[in-house]
């Protein structure tokens, strides 16, 4: 089996409704519901929700709502392994983990990629791997960052580095927020996202933000209409 599991749980408290609200013409949860179907990957896709609201929007866009999240993993505490091992145990008998993948698609994420998911899973299925996920690069080295001291002055994290050109600094790497492949037995068991274990699906950073606030939003928005126009789609 080739599932697409998108966790999308009502409640959110900095944008409130944001997994359904309008994001430029489309509830926000459409975009990675089609992306998923265009994709061309998946057996089923479905929507992870305790929210009977998003449930609906997310049927109207052509996902399954094959039950309904439980409460214990529906608070602002609960992380994605939990949550991906609850879909997996609901939809995947033990007995096909290891020929089932899953993929984890976040609901805030329209600037996913059809072809991107594919390549993820292109990757995971010519590996030994347990994951395949999306990550960019950070626009600025991460050994000269800076930190605000208690007395409003600043520190850097890496003093030694202050010296050092950006050239000759190891480039580093974020996880981009968009898409997890990984085989279902690693997701039932919850196994680290972030280990030797992964593959990293690389994506230019124009592509990948983050929607955490409403300034995430404003940004997000001006990318995405700036790409829709780029490639035709006004």
């Amino acid at each position: 089996m080739r599932l697409a599991v998108i966790p999308a749980r009502g409640g959110s408290k900095r944008i409130p409704g944001k997994n359904i609200k309008e994001f430029c013409g489309k509830p926000m949860i459409a975009w990675s519901i089609e992306a998923a179907l265009e994709s061309d990957c998946f057996d089923r896709v479905i929507v992870s929700t305790d929210s009977g609201e998003i449930a609906e929007v997310s049927k109207q866009h052509g996902a399954e709502i094959p039950f309904f999240r439980p409460s214990s993993l529906a608070d602002d505490l609960t992380g994605t392994l939990p949550v991906m091992a609850h879909a997996v145990e609901s939809l995947i008998g033990a007995a096909q983990e290891k020929e089932s993948l899953v993929c984890c698609i976040y609901a805030t994420a329209p600037f996913v990629r059809p072809d991107d998911i594919a390549r993820g899973h292109d990757n995971l299925v010519g590996s030994e791997a347990d994951y395949a996920f999306s990550v960019t690069t950070y626009p600025f080295p991460i050994q000269r960052s800076l930190r605000m001291t208690s007395s409003g002055r600043v520190d850097m994290f890496w003093p030694e580095h202050f010296h050092t050109r950006s050239q000759d600094l190891e480039e580093a790497w974020h996880d981009a927020g968009q898409f997890y492949w990984g085989r279902a037995e690693a997701w039932a068991r919850q196994s680290p996202l972030f280990s030797p274990r992964s593959i990293p699906i690389v994506l230019p950073r124009h592509r990948v933000q983050d929607i955490d606030s409403g300034e995430d939003w404003i940004r997000a928005e001006y990318m995405f209409r700036a790409l829709l126009a780029e490639s035709g789609n006004k």
